[in-house]
């Protein structure tokens, strides 16, 4: 969505707060180019489902002059370890630079509620369009365009859920901690912890960091059951529920 007014000013990162990629950034250093702020955090799935798309757009108009911060802010016991942030970048592929909030307070400041979100600053460092949620990859996109004042067709959608014009089945809701029964979901996903293995229906899955694991995986929404079993070294945070296309017919 577009910003309500046009002296929103983006709030300043605070000195001491460690990064990854990049040297410590301040945000009044980043006059004269737009910039992109995206919390997330590498445990949740709707995270990891937006990070395509940002990683994206990074490597599509870095060189137009757009700068790209993630803004890695933990939802998770697992994911407040600085350590454990720095592996996920690494492992996951981000190129840009991530701030690493583990102390909430770049949250705070921007009075954020909740992964992921974003918030499109224009080169003056007012706020000019934000998005709470996964979604609308194709108007943020634009936007980023209007700015440095290119135009190029926007990414497509990655999975054929995120265009706009699918019909999607609402998902069962997140659960905390371990979870056995019924779902309605595309994607069922677990966040672990720790290292070992774990079992869903049948299969078994290493653990070999912390994150959130595909547990079950459907090309459509599908009506299941879940049947995890924890193994010994792991703990489950949490079971999340990622919606999937209607089936035909639906």
């Amino acid at each position: 969505m577009r910003a309500p007014v046009d002296t929103i000013a983006a709030p300043p990162f605070p000195a001491a707060l460690p990064w990854a990629n990049v040297a410590p950034l301040r945000m009044d250093k980043q006059i004269g180019r737009p910039v992109l702020v995206e919390f997330w955090d590498f445990c949740r799935p709707n995270s990891l489902r937006t990070l395509p798309y940002v990683k994206a757009w990074h490597e599509r108009y870095a060189a137009d002059g757009l700068r790209v911060i993630s803004v890695h802010t933990p939802g998770f016991p697992a994911s407040r370890d600085e350590g454990e942030v720095r592996a996920a970048v690494e492992r996951l592929g981000i190129e840009h630079p991530v701030a690493i909030d583990s102390d909430g307070l770049v949250w705070t400041l921007y009075d954020n509620e909740g992964w992921p979100a974003r918030y499109l600053f224009d080169g003056r460092g007012r706020l000019y369009e934000f998005h709470f949620g996964e979604g609308a990859y194709a108007e943020t996109e634009l936007a980023i365009q209007e700015l440095l004042g290119v135009e190029r067709e926007p990414v497509g959608p990655l999975r054929p859920e995120d265009d706009p014009d699918a019909r999607i089945v609402v998902p069962t809701p997140d659960v905390a901690g371990p979870y056995r029964g019924p779902y309605v979901a595309g994607t069922v996903w677990a966040v672990l912890d720790g290292r070992g293995e774990v079992t869903a229906n049948g299969r078994t899955i290493a653990v070999e960091h912390p994150g959130a694991y595909v547990v079950a995986d459907h090309a459509v929404s599908t009506e299941g059951v879940l049947d995890l079993a924890v193994g010994d070294g792991v703990e489950c945070l949490g079971v999340c529920f990622s919606p999937g296309l209607a089936p035909p017919g639906a």
